[in-house]
């Protein structure tokens, strides 16, 4: 399952497969006819009320991983995702300028992790 993820306003690369914008909301500044991607999928990410709570705060973030697993368990989009990924590279696009700490970061261990036990 080749899982990887990028932020949206980088460049794409014939590499990237499936492109899946995983935001619940629209990246700014960004027009739609300038964004290059296959499928915007919103409820891949994390609800409204964890995404406000954890506003990209550092020392929130070891918590919010928990929360967030624990939205993606009950999440039908995780398998839809799965399915994408089983098929060719999947690189899902976030809009967070924190390259490490964001929710795309945890969606994609998730699919991997699901993909180790699949085998």
């Amino acid at each position: 399952m080749p899982v990887q993820i990028k932020r949206i306003y980088d460049a794409p690369d014939p590499t990237d497969g499936a492109r899946i914008l995983v935001d619940r909301l629209w990246p700014r500044g960004l027009s739609k006819e300038k964004a290059a991607f296959d499928e915007w999928l919103k409820d891949a990410a994390p609800t409204s009320g964890l995404r406000k709570w954890f506003d990209h705060r550092p020392e929130r973030w070891a918590e919010f991983q928990q929360l967030y697993r624990a939205e993606l368990r009950e999440n039908p989009a995780v398998d839809l995702l799965r399915t994408r990924s089983a098929a060719g590279m999947v690189t899902l696009l976030y809009g967070s300028r924190n390259r490490e700490l964001n929710h795309a970061a945890v969606l994609a261990e998730v699919l991997r992790e699901a993909n180790s036990f699949a085998r």
